[in-house]
């Protein structure tokens, strides 16, 4: 990762993908717990307990909501595979942001371990790939 405070597990445990489309599905069924107003991310906890931050690009805060659209808000209740979020790839990388998504496990202490899963490369192509395990 280019970000120190991903690459440094600051926030905790995950993994980077490379998105093949510009669109976020639910990972899980659980709720949305917070979305940056200007969409660029959201925080999900799952009804399991799992937190997860997915995060799309590096510094596209910059972009002040500019090519993100959400289709979910706070509170909302998810299910697996629902689409969450949309993005321009194209124009945020060409307005010159990296478009890497961290994919984070923000309770990563809660956990014994987070994995990522075995043979898994970037780009992720299909949106039900598992990206990580956690024990």
């Amino acid at each position: 990762m280019n970000d120190k405070v991903f690459s440094e597990e600051v926030m905790g445990k995950g993994t980077a993908i490379q998105p093949s489309e510009g669109k976020v599905f639910a990972p899980f069924d659980g709720q949305v717990e917070m979305i940056f107003h200007t969409n660029h991310a959201i925080g999900l906890k799952s009804n399991l307990g799992v937190e997860v931050l997915i995060h799309i690009g590096i510094d596209t805060v910059n972009l002040n909501g500019q090519y993100f659209t959400s289709h979910v808000q706070k509170g909302d209740t998810v299910k697996q595979g629902q689409l969450l979020i949309e993005f321009d790839q194209q124009n945020i990388q060409k307005a010159g942001y990296d478009t890497t998504t961290p994919v984070i496990i923000t309770n990563t202490a809660d956990y014994l371990e987070i994995l990522p899963q075995e043979g898994k490369t970037n780009p992720v192509s299909g949106h039900q790939q598992p990206l990580l395990t956690v024990l």
